[in-house]
């Protein structure tokens, strides 16, 4: 099976926007493993900017954009000096991908980024892709890593997409106004009742929100692939997901 795991930065890192060192562990811990087993993966991950807030000790996330490439430059740095030991650990190699949005939206330009990561995944590697925060600006921003991760899995004819965010998946209501709302296990077509679900942006040091994961799932099942909204704060939860058990939100075509 080919794999996209997207992680948000509420998952890589805490509140002060220091590395959860716990969880990124066990994530490489896990991805390595269910990569033993046979299953490529490609790993999309957020966390460059607010690792960069906190290794800065900047007191939020910056407002304007050359603070935030200052801040991406610095944590992208501690992210992929963290990917790189992790992994090295369990006898895998990892790659790092930066990407704009002018690289996905020229012909020319998008081919090159999916012959290289296919060819990646050819030698074996596992790709850490993420938006190059420190070039892009608001006119080329590809803008959240949930959009980056389906077009990933589009383009590389993944057969799942797993989001890992700070959230169960997609609810019947909002949880924080609603205690009686109940997650949706699965969801075969995005409609206007489900979009209407989807709330604001996440947490403060990240970007998403249900918005951009519900234009995710439009991408992934309009390319055949599976997406799945999953809290990342048990990554042992992606052993369930991969085969099948109901975790989270599973947006599939099929029945």
């Amino acid at each position: 099976m080919r794999v996209v795991i997207k992680i948000g930065t509420s998952t890589l890192a805490h509140s002060t926007g220091h590395l959860n060192i716990r969880r990124v562990e066990e994530i490489c811990k896990v991805v390595s493993d269910i990569k033993n087993a046979g299953n490529e993966v490609i790993m999309v991950s957020s966390g460059a900017i607010g690792m960069g807030v906190g290794k800065l000790g900047l007191a939020k996330r910056p407002d304007d954009i050359p603070t935030k490439q200052a801040a991406a430059a610095v944590g992208q740095c501690e992210l992929m000096y963290t990917y790189d030991k992790l992994f090295s650990e369990y006898n895998h190699t990892v790659a790092q991908l930066l990407i704009t949005g002018a690289d996905v939206e020229a012909a020319d330009r998008y081919e090159n980024f999916s012959n290289t990561l296919n060819r990646l995944l050819e030698l074996d590697a596992i790709p850490v892709i993420n938006e190059n925060d420190t070039v892009a600006t608001e006119e080329i921003v590809i803008g959240d890593n949930d959009t980056l991760a389906a077009i990933v899995a589009k383009s590389t004819n993944a057969d799942l997409l797993i989001l890992l965010s700070d959230i169960d998946g997609l609810y019947t209501a909002d949880p924080h106004k609603c205690p009686d709302a109940k997650i949706i296990e699965k969801v075969t077509k995005i409609d206007e009742k489900i979009t209407a679900l989807a709330g604001g942006k996440g947490t403060s040091l990240g970007t998403g929100g249900m918005v951009t994961k519900l234009n995710a799932a439009k991408i992934c099942l309009n390319s055949g692939c599976d997406m799945v909204i999953a809290n990342g704060n048990n990554p042992l939860n992606i052993y369930d997901i991969l085969e099948g058990k109901p975790v989270g939100t599973r947006f599939t075509e099929k029945n």
